[in-house]
């Protein structure tokens, strides 16, 4: 699972690999903004088929985070 969104994250917005771990915050560390965030949960939807509500996304802070919503959901 984490390295599928690891995948993702680092196709779709050109970061490099190595600093996405299950640690990395998605603002703080990888520098999303709002939208960076709105369009990774798109492409995470599409490639897992299943949805990620906006008051989930609003917990989500990590890449460990999206892989536990993930996985649990």
């Amino acid at each position: 699972m984490f390295e599928k969104i690891k995948q993702i994250i680092c196709e779709e917005f050109e970061i490099d690999e190595n600093d996405v771990t299950l640690d990395a915050q998605l603002e703080l560390d990888l520098g999303f903004d709002e939208l960076d965030i709105a369009d990774l949960c798109m492409s995470l939807e599409d490639a897992f088929e299943k949805e990620i509500s906006d008051e989930d996304l609003e917990k989500i802070k990590t890449v460990g985070d999206l892989v536990t919503h993930i996985e649990e959901n």
